[in-house]
This record gives C-alpha cells, structure tokens and sequence, in this order.
C-alpha cells in the first residue's frame, strides 16, 4: 500500500506467468496497485485492470460535471494523490476520497482476526452515509479495495448509487478479452 516501486518487477514477473499460463485478462487484489498499472500493461499483451481507479477518468465523464465521484478505501490516511492519477484540477474537484480506517477492519487486522462481511458492510455503510451527508453531489461510489465487492450489492441497495468495484472492473477486461458476454454472444 506504500507504493513500494521496486516492486514492479514482482509484478511484471507475476502477470506474464499468468498469461503463460493461459491467462486472458490480469487483475490484482489491492487498488494501490494501481502504482503498477502501467508497467504490467506494457509488459503482458491482454487487458490489465489493476485496480478500480483505471476506471476513474471515464466515470468522470460519464457522470454530469455538476456531479462528484466518491472513492471509498480501506484507508485514506494511506491514500496519495498519485493514485488518482488526475491532472485537471477541474476533475481532481470532483473526487472525494474517504476511508473506513478506524472501523471492523483495522480493529480485526491489529488483533489478526478474520473480519466477515457483515463488519465489512457497517464499516462501508457507515463511510458511505457520512459521505453522501457532506457530500451530495456524489454521484457514483467507486470502491478501492477487493474485499469490498462482496458486500457491493448491499451497499448499492441501501444508497441507490452505482457502484464500481475490482469485479466490475475485471469483468470489463474480460468481457472485451473473450466477448462471451450477452451482447456480443459466443464467438468460438
């Protein structure tokens, strides 16, 4: 989560193997992967979607210019602005960063106990509701860390916002890696 550069190279090395290995499409399992986002790319010919905030610049677009994006992480207090990626003032405006540091989670993770879903769901919920409270232009939620899509659905019930996450992001690389999805149909 620091952004260890040096760790490029493990990455590199991670995701041709898995393209060896038949791989049609790599992901990863922490948004602050996102740091290694372009040198996987370069490295591997098939789509790479290291973290969710690959997504950022066409939500931005995709959503009125009156409105905001909130990015909800497991920890703010961890979150650079390199991770954006945004050099328009203009967008950087219009995403809102929040954290759910202090909650199940990082208790959980100081004490090294599992955290289920139902915590993970109060923590997200509670971060959401105080940011649609201070922030109501926001838009769409997009979420950074991988645990969180398993408590996506509730999450998108219960604030009635689209919500991006790691599966979102992975089912658009593959979906455009083996268009076996419902509007392109089988190809083989």
């Amino acid at each position: 989560m620091s952004g260890d550069l040096t760790l490029a190279p493990a990455y590199i090395a991670a995701a041709r193997k898995l393209v060896e290995d038949g791989a049609v499409a790599i992901g990863s399992n922490c948004g602050f992967a996102i740091r290694y986002q372009a040198a996987v790319a370069a490295a591997v010919d098939v789509p790479v979607m290291m973290s969710t905030l690959v997504l950022l610049p066409a939500l931005l677009r995709q959503l009125a210019p009156s409105t905001q994006v909130g990015v909800v992480t497991s920890d703010s207090t961890l979150f650079a602005e390199d991770l954006l990626g945004l050099t328009d003032p203009a967008e950087r405006a219009r995403v809102v960063v929040v954290g759910i540091e202090g909650g199940n989670m990082a208790r959980n993770a100081t004490m090294n106990l599992p955290t289920g879903p139902a915590e993970i769901e109060e923590d997200v919920a509670s971060c959401v509701r105080r940011l649609l409270d201070t922030n109501p232009k926001v838009a769409a939620l997009l979420f950074t860390c991988t645990l969180f899509p398993m408590i996506t659905p509730a999450i998108r019930r219960r604030f009635g916002r689209p919500i991006y996450d790691i599966s979102t992001a992975c089912r658009l690389a593959l979906e455009a890696a083996v268009s076996t999805g419902l509007v392109h149909g089988s190809q083989q």
